[in-house]
């Protein structure tokens, strides 16, 4: 079971907010499969949680002519790294409006870094490479994480009241592959129902 970014210290100044404790997410896909690598990220009472750190270490690996993971999440300021394990050469490219790059032709053993310092979703692709598709989703809140192979993902100290949790995954059937929900959490509640609706991956060389 995944667990969030980080866990949150404190939501507010001053008067010690009520905690729910954990709150399990289970996703589920429209046939009532699970779906991993859904990115949950909440927001207590609509406004952001405190990340305790950014420094990771964070890291998408190239091997066996793929990216590894397939999804990464990660906090705004993080420094994420692309070594190649490969015995070809990769050229990691982005085009994403938050941060566009790409790392020149590199051979095994060797890795490139990026910094990325403002929240979205960043699609990644090799040149030489068209199979090669990976995503980081860069968030601004500490209670931000994606789900296991179960589905399923675990937040600890959310507080109670009201929760607007954003639901993204690179394919899902909505507006920028993510929908917004709001929930209610009260005390003893543990889990959270959530269907999505999913197409089929692209093929190789079509843009997501």
């Amino acid at each position: 079971m995944r667990t969030a970014l980080a866990l949150l210290p404190a939501f507010l100044a001053g008067a010690a907010p009520a905690f729910a404790g954990d709150l399990v997410v289970q996703v589920r896909g429209a046939n009532g499969a699970p779906v991993a690598d859904t990115v949950v990220a909440l927001y207590p009472g609509g406004r952001p949680a405190p990340v305790t750190s950014a420094h990771g270490p964070w890291q998408i690996a190239q091997r066996n002519l793929q990216f590894s993971p397939f999804v990464l999440v990660v906090p705004v300021g993080a420094d994420v790294s692309f070594p190649n394990f490969d015995q070809v050469r990769h050229q990691v490219y982005s085009f994403s409006p938050v941060h566009r790059f790409e790392l020149r032709l590199y051979a095994r053993e060797q890795t490139r870094s990026v910094h990325f310092d403002r929240p979205g979703i960043v699609p990644l692709g090799c040149n030489i490479h068209d199979s090669m598709i990976a995503f980081i989703d860069v968030v601004d809140t500490g209670l931000a994480a994606q789900t296991d192979a179960n589905g399923r993902v675990v937040f600890a100290n959310v507080p109670n009241g009201p929760v607007t949790a954003r639901i993204w995954h690179p394919y899902l059937r909505a507006p920028g592959n993510q929908v917004t929900l709001n929930w209610t959490i009260a005390p003893g509640r543990q889990g959270q129902a959530v269907s999505v609706n999913l197409r089929p991956p692209p093929r190789p060389g079509q843009a997501y």
